[in-house]
């Protein structure tokens, strides 16, 4: 049997009781935040509050929570009690409170058992991650960036956040990050009459190949197209995810394969290992070589893993247009000294009897190709460490913050830690948005802060192809900017475009690390939210010539439109194969708890 004694040592019933209750305390909090369920208040004490959720068959939640701004909450999974015809449960089942849940919040059937797959799978990664008591939070500070990356517990506000459709056991053991395996890529030969190549300028095909791959290995893969009459020069090689290779590209390419367009060369000799999204890759043998982005047609979060083909064809001008911006001011290249990791090469290669059809799924669109990311190392100076955001969200198995212990080493107090930590963050986010009109999704995973001496120093932004948005305001900055460009990336109206920081960043990233912070009683939230607002305010006082733009894309509103990433897939889109990618959903206003220190900012200048 595969895994017998592996299944026998991971699941067992009081480590599933914990992680359960722990995702049944997201849930509730996640779902009162996107105004899917309204329990009944109880009794309060100050921000604390005890809820009663009445379900179906006579059973009632009970649990308390502690109300938190942006109209937050922070769900004491202690306090969770499950009472059936007035007997006390243990409550340990997350996919019980589902389908107690799915007629109040509007669940369609074949949604909810879909869903119910995720958070089993889901469930089941938290299992493995509880068990990874090897290293403290003292000991992650000092961990590489690659190997943290496989710490991490997924996305903080999606409560399926590691349903990853499409893997098996088997797949998750050998290709889910908490597992840390490193692995090797497969290579493909595709034909140059499928396949498109680009680049930035200066970095042709054959240097790039000389960068990625040994004269061994280019060698040994131009045999292999040799032995099948055909002539290499007539090929592209790029990578291939071995899970892509098994459940994708056999089976959906045949013809390609039988014509010999496409051809397997087997597999490279450099060892990667997989990031938070499952589907990026760092060299472990180099560090120095480019990081890797493939397709992985599982579907995980909100969508299917893939690479989009409009945006995979243009990675590399989208690299160029950010860095034209950084290059030509002194303020991103000199004082912020930002990193901006380049997706210097893409091939995109489309199933033609997919892209015959008009509205096929988006899925069969992005099945095969690959980007080219530098590498973060080539960036680091001596003394410096990258880690990404959601890093700063950790806890480790004895619930220790890894936020709490970086503090600690740095020697600076919390206040004065975070004070660093937004200015270093938000001045170039702020500087592409109001110079130049042009804003990244900062979450979690694409921002990566770099440290020195344990504490804030530098910003790196990464993941360009999918998350560069530009305004849709007549910005000069943005005047030369091609029809192909504007067809491919978002052009967004101004509320929009603060969203992707209001949103990506502040909703998604800090009200978690706020309530770290809080709970740890490291920095209370007021004062947490204060340093923001005035970093903010500090930017703004330094380039008073963009005062017209400050009011365009306004931080400081006294409510904002409220984005949904659970309720998307709950409610509005389920599990459609749609020919274009869900976005998550709006739903009503949540309270801005920056606009209670506009007054004072506006009183002070």
């Amino acid at each position: 049997m595969y895994k017998q004694a592996e299944v026998s040592k991971q699941f067992n019933e009081a480590d599933w009781k914990e992680v359960n209750r722990k995702l049944m305390a997201k849930m509730l909090a996640e779902y009162m935040y996107e105004d899917m369920i309204h329990p009944e208040v109880a009794s309060e004490n100050g921000k604390k509050k005890t809820f009663v959720l009445q379900a179906p068959h006579g059973r009632v939640y009970t649990f308390e929570a502690v109300s938190r701004l942006f109209d937050s909450w922070d769900v004491a999974e202690a306090s969770i009690t499950v009472t059936q015809d007035g007997v006390v449960k243990e409550p340990y089942d997350a996919v019980q409170l589902l389908i107690d849940l799915k007629d109040r919040i509007g669940m369609k059937p074949g949604t909810t058992g879909h869903l119910i797959k995720e958070l089993q799978a889901t469930l089941t990664a938290d299992l493995y991650l509880k068990n990874q008591t090897d290293r403290t939070s003292r000991d992650l500070i000092d961990l590489d960036y690659a190997e943290l990356e496989g710490c991490m517990t997924g996305h903080p506000w999606i409560t399926y956040n590691k349903g990853r459709i499409g893997f098996g056991y088997d797949d998750y053991l050998k290709y889910a990050p908490e597992q840390q395996e490193e692995i090797c890529l497969s290579w493909l030969a595709v034909h140059r009459s499928l396949a498109e190549f680009q680049a930035v300028e200066g970095l042709s095909y054959k240097e790039l190949l000389e960068k990625e791959l040994s004269l061994e290995e280019r060698e040994r893969f131009a045999d292999v197209v040799r032995e099948e009459g055909k002539d290499p020069d007539d090929y592209y090689f790029l990578p291939v995810h071995e899970w892509q290779w098994k459940n994708k590209i056999v089976l959906h390419f045949p013809g390609e394969l039988s014509r010999k367009t496409i051809i397997p060369l087997g597999d490279g000799r450099d060892k990667y290992l997989p990031q938070q999204s499952i589907r990026t890759f760092v060299n472990r043998s180099v560090q120095e070589k480019h990081h890797v982005k493939l397709p992985m047609s599982i579907l995980n979060t909100l969508v299917y893993r893939g690479l989009p083909a409009e945006r995979t064809r243009i990675a590399p001008k989208v690299t160029a247009l950010i860095k034209g911006m950084y290059e030509k001011d002194d303020f991103l290249k000199q004082e912020c000294r930002v990193i901006l990791p380049g997706e210097n090469a893409s091939i995109n290669v489309d199933q033609p009897h997919f892209t015959s059809v008009d509205q096929t799924p988006y899925q069969y669109l992005e099945m095969l190709g690959t980007i080219w990311r530098e590498s973060i190392y080539t960036y680091i100076d001596e003394g410096e460490q990258p880690i990404t955001l959601a890093a700063l969200l950790h806890k480790d198995y004895e619930g220790t913050p890894y936020v709490q212990e970086l503090m600690k080493a740095s020697g600076m107090e919390p206040e004065e830690w975070m004070r660093q930590f937004y200015k270093v963050v938000m001045d170039p986010l702020l500087h592409f948005l109001y110079q130049y009109g042009t804003v990244f999704s900062p979450h979690g995973q694409n921002t990566i802060l770099v440290l020195k001496d344990y504490k804030p120093h530098r910003l790196a932004v990464k993941d360009f192809v999918d998350d560069v948005n530009v305004t849709d305001q007549p910005f000069e900055e943005l005047e030369g900017l091609s029809q192909e460009m504007k067809d491919v990336l978002r052009s967004e109206p101004p509320e929009g475009l603060t969203q992707f920081i209001f949103t990506g960043l502040f909703i998604c990233h800090l009200r978690y690390f706020s309530d770290v912070l809080e709970t740890y009683e490291l920095l209370d939230e007021e004062t947490f939210w204060e340093l923001l607002a005035e970093a903010i305010h500090d930017y703004q006082q330094r380039f008073p010539q963009l005062k017209e733009r400050f009011e365009l894309f306004d931080f400081f509103k006294p409510t904002m439109t409220k984005l949904c990433l659970n309720r998307n897939r709950m409610v509005d889109y389920g599990y459609g194969d749609g020919d274009d990618r869900p976005h998550a959903s709006e739903h009503g206003q949540v309270t801005n708890a920056l606009a209670a220190f506009k007054k004072k900012f506006e009183q002070t200048t």
